[in-house]
């Protein structure tokens, strides 16, 4: 939702058949989804208006109809710890179906809290809401939003980090002019990455989280989690890009009076795959 008003379910968010996770990052899939969780098409047509500086929910649910059921799993599986990240993609046409070769910027991320808890145990806490900004300085225009949550229950090995993620249709209005640092999906995750590859069944400090740092507005940091102790730096360089590229960008949370993004999962194994409410 964008200010708390929702667009409706489904609406502005490009949602799979199947909930899934995606495992190999050097894929496309990695992107807005899809492969073994197909795409349903056609996608909708809603773009999701966005004030800068509106407050932005993303909404988690184990399937498309979990909300408000019994679930054991809803919105998602306890074991799922990991981090939550949002990221924007500047496009010609937030309708355009095409999302390979865009530049990403992150705005907001959450990972390990200072208490051991995890951005996925706040999220099922807040009933499968995630809320972040729109950074008041983020250029107008139609954008993707790529909303992920990163499941580390079998990071320990290769292959073993769960990504679910959805791109949502977005336009940005009342904005400014900020030229953000990018980065490109495949390429921005190595599958060995320290925040990807690594296990959590012990004590940890620190979390690196993958990705870029959220972008910032002047020195100020648009939208982090203040209790976060894993704010390190990435692990892999973003390139600068102008603000002006029309590049588009897959998003998956949703904003203003966006469809919510909600997380579903495989039952067998109760991880989380964005869909859109």
């Amino acid at each position: 939702s964008v200010n708390g008003v929702s667009a409706g379910h489904l609406k502005g968010i490009r949602y799979p058949n199947y909930d899934g996770p995606i495992n190999d990052v050097t894929t496309n899939d990695i992107i807005c989804n899809g492969g073994p969780n197909p795409l349903v098409t056609p996608y909708d047509t809603t773009i999701i208006s966005i004030p800068a500086g509106a407050t932005v929910t993303a909404e988690f649910h184990h399937t498309l109809t979990s909300a408000g059921t019994s679930d054991g799993d809803e919105p998602i599986s306890p074991s799922h710890k990991g981090p939550i990240m949002v990221y924007l993609a500047k496009v010609s046409s937030a309708l355009q179906t095409s999302v390979t070769g865009l530049q990403w910027f992150k705005i907001y991320e959450d990972g390990l809290h200072s208490d051991g808890t995890w951005a996925v145990d706040t999220m099922i806490a807040n009933k499968g809401k995630v809320n972040f900004k729109m950074p008041t300085c983020v250029a107008n225009g139609d954008y993707l939003m790529r909303v992920e949550l990163i499941a580390l229950h079998a990071a320990g090995s290769s292959l073993g980090a769960q990504f679910y993620m959805e791109c949502a249709q977005i336009r940005v209005t009342g904005g400014g002019s900020a030229s953000p640092a990018t980065v490109s999906f495949p390429g921005a995750y190595g599958q060995s990455d320290p925040g990807i590859l690594i296990n959590i069944y012990q004590t940890l400090t620190s979390y690196p989280i993958p990705g870029p740092r959220p972008m910032t507005c002047g020195s100020t940091p648009v939208s982090s989690s203040s209790a976060r102790v894993s704010s390190s730096s990435s692990s892999r360089a973003s390139s600068s890009t102008s603000s002006a590229r029309s590049s588009s960008s897959s998003s998956s949370s949703r904003s203003s009076s966006s469809s919510r993004a909600s997380s579903a999962s495989s039952s067998s194994s109760g991880g989380a795959a964005l869909y859109g409410k």
